[in-house]
């Protein structure tokens, strides 16, 4: 404790980085002041009870930062910008241009991220239609705008509030302090946490206060697991050969290699839940089509997903291979051992060069494939324990968690150094 109120407290003494958190501060206040202006022609009511009955606008509204279940002008939160990210990172495998782009460092990353902001406008369009015409075409009445012109405007005014986002994320992303797209999903989980406590007491049963304990015991345990899933790492040991310049002897230093046993933090979580949401949406579509082919076909989907072993066999599976994915973009095996090769760097017993890339590669995979399946498993674990204990009221308990947790560690390590830059600068 002695050692939080210290940094604290040295935080507060450099006035640009109090300046910095102050400023992501500030806007996420913004954010969650937009979460609160609702759009007109919706009844709020008919709307949080179908949120609290379907768990895909659930993730849904995890995605949005809960401005969803509002239906407020920010509705769509970043869910379409986390879909473009998507396609661009399948794409940069696929089509050697962006590949190359991807290459050249930080001027490659920037016009990918341009691309990624084009393309999140017609997604952010489509999936406001869709989610308005889902909407409208429920039995509960959720939807009261009837005309052409009133819809067209929703439209744009989510588009914009997404795109409203995605510029309030890349401001606080510049400050350093933490990744601002994943800060306006964390803001919006937090800020749900007292409305989601206030549902569980409210249909709280007092038989059920074993349940309600041992499902607070395994949070507190998942969230156990995360960190230490987050903080895991394994030391390759390098050795730095010694080299002579003129009268000075540099080198002959030994060191290690930190391999972090999940490399992809929180992005494969998210990733996940977005491609698991549209079969559902796609099947509620299908079932209002007059063709009975076609409307059963939606059915099918539709009752595929709400069943919770498929669902959450599924989802472990796509958090499994999104580690991976993910993983083999961000670790090149190849460019660390031609780095350590030009720094006259080796691992004992290891050739430079291709066989380094080897090594590391085969290292890489093994602990990767704990850390995809311990991801996995905490990702599932809170649908298994709800369907045991059958308290329901937290339904996307396990990717908010993840998110919240994963969000939490990536901004204080930021802070940290941050800290140490400073320090050292001094």
């Amino acid at each position: 404790m002695a050692k939080t109120w210290e940094k604290i407290r040295t935080i507060w003494h450099y006035k640009d980085l109090r300046n910095s958190i102050l400023f992501v501060l500030g806007m996420l206040v913004v954010f969650r002041i937009a979460a609160h202006i609702p759009l007109p022609g919706v009844n709020l009511e008919a709307l949080k009870n179908l949120f609290n009955q379907n768990q895909v606008f659930g993730l849904l509204n995890v995605l949005s930062g809960g401005a969803m279940e509002r239906f407020s002008v920010v509705a769509m939160g970043v869910g379409p910008y986390i879909t473009a990210s998507i396609i661009f990172q399948l794409l940069t495998m696929v089509i050697p241009s962006l590949e190359e782009l991807s290459r050249q460092g930080q001027s490659g990353y920037q016009k990918i991220n341009q691309y990624t902001r084009i393309v999140t406008v017609p997604l952010a369009a489509l999936q406001a239609y869709s989610l308005i015409s889902l909407l409208k075409r429920s039995t509960q009445g959720v939807v009261t705008m009837t005309s052409f012109q009133e819809m067209a405007l929703t439209v744009v005014i989510l588009t914009a509030g997404t795109m409203f986002l995605m510029w309030l994320g890349e401001l606080m992303s510049e400050k350093k302090v933490g990744n601002g797209i994943s800060l306006i999903i964390f803001a919006g989980i937090v800020a749900d946490i007292p409305i989601s406590l206030q549902r569980t007491l409210a249909t709280f049963d007092p038989a059920q206060i074993l349940n309600l304990l041992v499902l607070v015991a395994l949070g507190i345990i998942t969230v156990a697991g995360v960190v230490i899933l987050n903080e895991g790492q394994r030391n390759i040991p390098v050795s730095y050969a010694r080299r002579i310049r003129g009268m000075k002897m540099y080198g002959g230093t030994d060191t290690y290699l930190p391999l972090r046993v999940n490399q992809a933090g929180m992005i494969p979580i998210i990733f996940a839940i977005s491609l698991i949401l549209f079969p559902p949406l796609i099947g509620q579509f299908l079932t209002q089509v007059k063709n009975a082919v076609i409307a059963n076909a939606g059915k099918f989907l539709v009752v595929l997903f709400q069943n919770q072993i498929f669902y959450g066999a599924l989802y472990f599976t796509l958090v499994v291979a999104f580690t991976y994915f993910y993983t083999s973009i961000i670790f090149k095996p190849d460019q660390i051992a031609d780095n350590l090769q030009k720094q006259g760097g080796f691992i004992p017993g290891i050739r430079p060069g291709r066989n380094t890339s080897e090594h590391l590669a085969k290292i890489s995979k093994r602990i990767m494939l704990a850390g995809a399946v311990s991801l996995g498993i905490i990702a599932i674990l809170p649908l298994i324990t709800q369907g045991v204990l059958g308290i329901t009221a937290l339904t996307v308990g396990g990717a908010s968690l993840l998110i919240v947790v994963s969000v939490v560690i990536d901004t204080v390590k930021q802070v940290e150094a941050q800290i140490a830059m400073r320090e050292y600068e001094k």
